[in-house]
């Protein structure tokens, strides 16, 4: 194979904080070129602050390739897109609001300017250009240094890689960059991707599962979970894992202090998910904290501050929550304990972790933002040990071999639409099936992938009941953790075997994806030896073509 860096030409651009133009005389970036991988590292010759690093490429490209971009964390938007085509931006109106607001902290807004035009898109970590069958896949091996974010631009012909490097001052030795370019195959590109970053394969097996959130969401109590957990034992296959979502904490971030609508604390509820035979899995935001929090009233000490040494405002959710510094010895002492006890003594075999990326919104401790993600992620293991992680509104690379099943989409609607004035991030059945399908390549390399619930019960839902087998469809074809959050005692014979077709462990093959600019997508599977096809139309689920 012909060394692809060695063939190419690329040009350095460093910055200093000042906005001066760095030079010889500040610094030395010695360069490793071997096949299909880039390795730069910075030797300072006095402290210093880099701004701006990047590398760009000159690349030809053609009206047949698709663009993927890889969105900032799981609810990002990420799909595959035309040459001409506009990335999905905010409405200026809405980024011009909430840009210096907790409601950006969740993207990347704050810190990455917007595409304007046609033709350039940006993103995270790792993203491909798609020739038919074969990919130009551009990644990060590690992000350890900060993030990597690619940007494509159509109308000048380049490709641009640059590093997050805020908040860092250079004054030994420090590896900046570790890029592979790997020309190859679809799938081949991405095992080789893997085999760099050294993450072993996982095995592909479908998990089935339940959990409280998409019906009842912080109203969930003692009394609906026994519910619903004696309605799946009813069903003629048993689910593998129960899950119990937020509304069991008193408050966002006092995870051990149990609210009164579970009167029998939550050891028991995970004693009787274990003995209907299934494993019981329980949510937490472990960084998150909020205002009425016991945590937050007597440890101000162990949050992230701002600029002005004040408890930084994260996100806007519960009405706004901050976040624990995951380096203070106390906040790390505290995040610890907790996780013993429920996994331990109270006895859960799975924790979903929510909102992870909150830990890394500002660089601290002369650390970068994906540093200090990378750092969390590996905490986060060594607390949990042996037992089952699923990862949630994370950055990507930071979770890879980190987590057992990882969100890699939006959260699923009750209905089909997307709302034009918010964030990426928000909640939208359109950009959680364009995850589904064209995030397909982590699974069983990264993690095994979650594309959120299904959902086939007729109340509380406003989209027809296609479109809602759909979903469950999609999920089934491209994910490998299913779960609902249907009382399945109200299903009817039909819901019940459309529920057991979604859980179904004999899984499709998936042979390829294509979408029009119009966003019709046409999915060619294989199923018990025939072919089939599937088309519709991602932002409005309409079905065009299912034979």
């Amino acid at each position: 194979m012909k060394p692809y860096f060695l063939s190419m030409t690329y040009r350095i651009h460093a910055m200093q904080k000042s906005s001066s133009l760095l030079c010889n005389d500040d610094y030395e970036i010695k360069a490793e070129e071997t096949d299909d991988r880039l390795k730069l590292r910075l030797f300072p010759k006095a402290e210093m602050e880099i701004s701006s690093f990047s590398l760009t490429f000159d690349y030809d490209y053609i009206k047949y390739n698709r663009i993927f971009v890889n969105g900032y964390q799981s609810w990002t938007d990420s799909r595959e897109y035309h040459p001409d085509e506009m990335m999905t931006v905010v409405n200026k109106l809405v980024r011009k609001k909430i840009l210096n607001s907790p409601a950006s902290r969740g993207s990347d807004m704050h810190f990455v300017p917007a595409e304007t035009e046609k033709g350039t898109f940006h993103g995270y970590s790792y993203s491909y250009i798609r020739n038919g069958i074969n990919i130009d896949l551009i990644g990060s091996v590690s992000e350890r240094s900060g993030y990597t974010v690619i940007f494509f631009d159509t109308n000048k012909n380049t490709v641009t890689v640059k590093k997050d490097l805020e908040g860092v001052k250079f004054s030994e030795p420090a590896e900046l960059l570790d890029l592979a370019w790997i020309k190859d195959e679809y799938n081949a590109a991405f095992d080789r991707y893997f085999e760099y970053m050294q993450i072993p394969p996982i095995e592909k097996k479908l998990h089935s599962g339940y959990t409280t959130w998409y019906n009842y969401y912080g109203n969930v109590t003692e009394k609906i979970v026994k519910r619903d957990l004696q309605s799946l034992v009813n069903l003629p296959e048993r689910v593998d894992i129960f899950q119990i979502d937020d509304g069991y904490q008193s408050a966002i971030g006092d995870w051990l202090i149990v609210n009164k609508k579970f009167p029998s604390g939550m050891k028991a509820c995970a004693d009787a998910v274990h003995e209907k035979g299934m494993k019981a899995g329980l949510w937490l935001a472990p960084f998150a904290v909020t205002p009425n929090s016991k945590v937050f009233k007597e440890h101000n000490d162990w949050l992230v501050k701002d600029d002005c040494g004040q408890p930084l405002c994260v996100g806007h959710n519960w009405g706004g929550f901050y976040a624990l510094d995951i380096y203070d010895k106390g906040a790390r002492e505290y995040i610890k304990h907790f996780f013993d006890v429920v996994l331990n003594e109270w006895g859960y075999d799975m924790v979903k972790l929510d909102f992870l990326y909150a830990c890394c919104t500002k660089p601290i401790h002369n650390k970068t933002r994906g540093q200090i993600m990378c750092d969390a992620m590996d905490f986060i293991r060594e607390c949990v040990g042996d037992k089952l992680i699923l990862g949630c509104g994370v950055p990507m690379a930071p979770a890879f071999g980190k987590v057992d099943f990882c969100r890699i989409g939006a959260d699923m609607g009750l209905d089909w639409r997307r709302n034009p004035y918010t964030t990426r991030e928000d909640v939208s059945t359109p950009n959680a099936i364009y995850n589904t399908v064209f995030r397909r390549h982590l699974d069983g390399r990264a993690f095994l992938n979650d594309p959120d619930v299904f959902l086939l019960r007729d109340n509380n839902m406003f989209m027809s009941y296609k479109k809602r087998k759909l979903i469950a469809k999609i999920n089934h074809i491209f994910g490998n953790l299913l779960f609902t959050s249907d009382n399945v005692d109200r299903y009817n014979d039909s819901k019940i075997n459309a529920f057991l077709a979604a859980v179904d462990k004999n899984k499709e093959t998936f042979i390829s994806a294509e979408m029009t600019k119009k966003r019709d997508l046409t999915i060619v599977y294989e199923d018990k030896g025939q072919r089939h096809t599937l088309c519709f139309n991602v932002e409005n689920g309409r079905i065009k073509r299912n034979d």
